[in-house]
């Protein structure tokens, strides 16, 4: 296989690192981590950055997306000195092995509602049985409930030793029966007289594509972002349908029911793309991860509740 660097540097490629954080330091880790992204923003070929929290008990790692370019920029900043001095300073931190991945085609790395990440180093010369045995667990994988998609990922000569694979399923326990699955215990016992070691975890996420408030921060939790959502999606869905819906495609046009309301849909979907990144920048003093005081967190919540009552007078008015 030739080098990573001298094959396919126009397509995108995301370093996938997931890293577990002592308890009591997660205040810490975020601000370093602010500052690391500040740092990988200025590098040649740099493209976006997403960081998901732990989300115990499934999920115990931070997970890490760094998406670059190409090929030879991502792996320029991976080898840099100016990374190998950010991860000094944030590894007393740190607990057990980091895992750092790259993933080329970004498009299909993100995370379903959940996902495994797998990493397997397998002892040599034994290339030709483990991908015989690959192709054998990605044939049953495929006919478990929620299987959503799979990525496989050889080496990347000089950087990543490991083979990796990414499973994603619609849902966590369909993740979790999979993996817990006896025949997924067959398997992998079958491979075990070719791998050297074999490590899997788990990553989740929600609304993460409409939440871009600063990539140097972790997205919001899954329950602030479904406030967020429903806070915008009722007004829009009550004034398109009194302005627009009722009036217009109803009345004047005589468009059926059904018709209408998928044309507000359309039109809600459209209109939400746009507006939640707004709010999400809006309340990024309520939306962090780590929520700050208890005095924060409420005020957020109220705030959010007093537009809740605030759009069904609206409503009530309207109707």
């Amino acid at each position: 296989m030739a080098p990573a660097s001298d094959t396919a540097q126009s397509k995108g490629v995301t370093i996938v690192t997931q890293t577990r954080v002592a308890p009591d330091s997660a205040a810490d880790f975020e601000s370093w981590q602010r500052n690391a992204s500040r740092i990988i923003a200025t590098q040649p070929g740099f493209v976006q950055q997403t960081v998901l929290p732990p989300s115990p008990p499934t999920q115990l790692d931070w997970v890490i997306l760094q998406r670059f370019s190409n090929n030879k920029d991502a792996l320029s900043w991976v080898r840099s000195n100016e990374r190998e001095r950010l991860l000094a300073e944030v590894r007393p931190i740190l607990i057990g092995q980091d895992d750092v991945h790259f993933v080329e085609d970004a498009s299909g790395v993100l995370p379903a509602p959940a996902s495994a990440v797998i990493s397997t180093r397998i002892k040599p010369g034994q290339e030709r049985p483990y991908r015989e045995w690959e192709r054998k667990i990605a044939a049953a994988q495929a006919r478990a409930p929620g299987f959503q998609g799979y990525r496989f990922e050889p080496p990347v000569s000089g950087l990543q030793e490991d083979w990796l694979a990414i499973l994603r399923f619609d849902s966590e326990a369909n993740l979790e029966a999979w993996l817990a699955s006896p025949e997924r215990a067959k398997l992998l016992d079958e491979a075990r007289s070719f791998t050297d070691e074999y490590r899997t975890r788990i990553a989740r996420t929600g609304f993460d594509q409409w939440f871009r408030i600063d990539n140097s921060i972790p997205s919001a939790p899954a329950w602030k972002q479904n406030m967020i959502v429903l806070m915008l999606l009722f007004p829009v869905v009550i004034l398109f349908n009194a302005g627009v819906q009722s009036p217009l495609l109803v009345e004047r046009l005589g468009l059926p029911l059904w018709g209408a309301l998928f044309i507000g849909n359309a039109v809600s979907v459209v209109l939400l793309s746009l507006l939640v990144p707004w709010a999400s920048r809006w309340l990024d003093w309520w939306l962090s991860p780590s929520g700050g005081s208890p005095k924060t967190e409420l005020g957020g919540v109220a705030l959010v509740l007093a537009i809740y009552v605030s759009s069904l007078l609206l409503a009530w008015r309207l109707s």
